[in-house]
């Protein structure tokens, strides 16, 4: 449901600056794509925190507060260690801090696979304590009757296709998939069936170009392609990848700053001048009248 929010900025920085603006609808990034053509291509970028999200919401569509948190904030080794408190705690962050993205939370490893049931129940508490207007979970064909059954009952749904991170045990690492004939085959099939489902929008990670663009022409629905083609209907990177803000980074991510070189050199500066007694200064210190 669109709202339209207004906030008083007078009692603290976490609140952004008062300018009522209409939230994105799932419609609305379904309308993106008419004839299997998206002339304006969809924007998402991830989100963990209500500052985060106040930066990247004029400029994207879409926020995705991702289960890739579990790296990114927690310096966990993968994204299975994940909970849903976890996730809700971020995506309702994410929700303060937006007025304007349509913001989807990560359904994390385990709370969704069992039955369709538990993803309702598991995305109902997401939907309910976050604000948030959609779930997104992995897997294809094996995950469209827990699609539906959720769609069905006004549960939006992001599916997520490819490279699955939380498979990675199953496909033994983050390579790319859709090498051969088969998995190439499979690909596309699972994101038609999630398309049939019900999903507003599928998620193609880490696949051979030519599969991501069969698969993308394959749905009705957009796609948001990570590591997969340019001509997917929208796209989506770890905005701390792109700032950034790891020395390591999959070979798919752009580098559009480099934010950590600028916060090292922040702390360095800091330092000096705690050390050398040049901070604080008289402009940082109260004196007597």
């Amino acid at each position: 449901m669109s709202t339209t929010y207004q906030l008083d900025t007078a009692t603290s920085r976490a609140h952004p600056t008062p300018s009522p603006l209409r939230r994105l609808s799932i419609p609305t990034i379904r309308q993106r794509k008419q004839d299997g053509v998206t002339a304006d291509p969809v924007v998402m970028l991830t989100a963990y925190t209500a500052r985060q999200a106040q930066l990247l919401d004029a400029h994207c569509d879409l926020l995705l507060c991702g289960d890739s948190l579990g790296q990114v904030i927690y310096g966990l080794p993968s994204s299975l260690q994940v909970t849903l408190d976890m996730m809700i705690a971020h995506g309702a962050a994410v929700v303060r801090g937006s007025y304007h993205a349509v913001v989807v939370v990560d359904l994390p490893f385990g709370t969704y696979e069992r039955s369709p049931e538990q993803a309702l129940t598991s995305a109902a508490r997401v939907l309910a304590e976050t604000g948030c207007t959609a779930v997104k979970l992995e897997g294809g064909a094996v995950m469209a009757e827990t699609v539906a059954f959720l769609t069905q009952r006004g549960v939006p749904v992001m599916g997520h296709v490819g490279l699955t991170p939380q498979a990675v045990n199953t496909l033994g690492g983050y390579n790319a998939r859709g090498r051969s004939e088969a998995e190439a085959k499979k690909i596309v099939s699972d994101a038609v069936a999630l398309d049939q489902a019900g999903a507003f929008a599928i998620v193609i990670e880490g696949v051979v170009e030519p599969i991501a663009i069969e698969a993308t022409k394959a749905v009705s629905c957009v796609t948001i392609g990570i590591g997969a083609s340019n001509q997917c209907d929208g796209q989506v990177l770890v905005t701390e990848d792109m700032l950034g803000m790891f020395e390591r980074v999959p070979r798919f991510v752009k580098r559009y700053e480099d934010i950590a070189e600028t916060i090292s050199g922040a702390a360095q500066r800091y330092a000096t001048e705690v050390r050398t007694r040049a901070f604080p200064g008289v402009e940082q210190t109260y004196q007597p009248k």
